[in-house]
């Protein structure tokens, strides 16, 4: 399965994006809001990832420094080295990366510019629906359907 087909069952292509200069409390209140676990920190609107601030980032700052951390721009606990897919990405080896790196979510750039963002959640829905439709078709030859 290709990164494409998550693309477009998921509908959506907008992602959310914060500029670095936003302080981290404003970007918590619009993880909470919108139920996300990331967002992607971009300085031109959305077009490239400069880096992805998540729930995980910024709990383990409150953890180091307290609750100060939260008056900071994203940009000083953002993740800069970022993985990114293409749309034309076998899913398999989004996987792989995601797990070996321990992250979570994914840009999926195309020619420079983000066109989306996928989670492992994404991929992992994607994956076991394709393993049950490969369930059924081999269940079909064994019945002789």
């Amino acid at each position: 399965m290709l990164v494409q087909q998550i693309l477009k069952s998921k509908g959506v292509s907008s992602v959310e994006t914060v500029s670095p200069d936003m302080r981290v409390s404003e970007a918590a209140a619009i993880l909470a809001d919108k139920g996300i676990g990331t967002v992607v920190v971009s300085s031109d609107g959305g077009k490239t990832a400069a880096g992805i601030l998540s729930e995980r980032d910024i709990v383990r700052e409150l953890a180091k420094s307290g609750a100060g951390c939260l008056n900071e721009p994203v940009s000083a606990y953002m993740t800069t080295e970022l993985q990114t897919c293409t749309r034309d990405e076998q899913t398999d080896s989004v996987l792989s990366r995601m797990t070996e790196g321990r992250f979570r979510h994914m840009p999926v750039v195309e020619g420079g510019e983000m066109i989306g963002l996928i989670s492992l959640g994404d991929v992992v829905k994607a994956r076991l629906s394709e393993l049950a439709m490969e369930k059924d078709a081999l269940q079909g030859m064994i019945m002789g359907h």
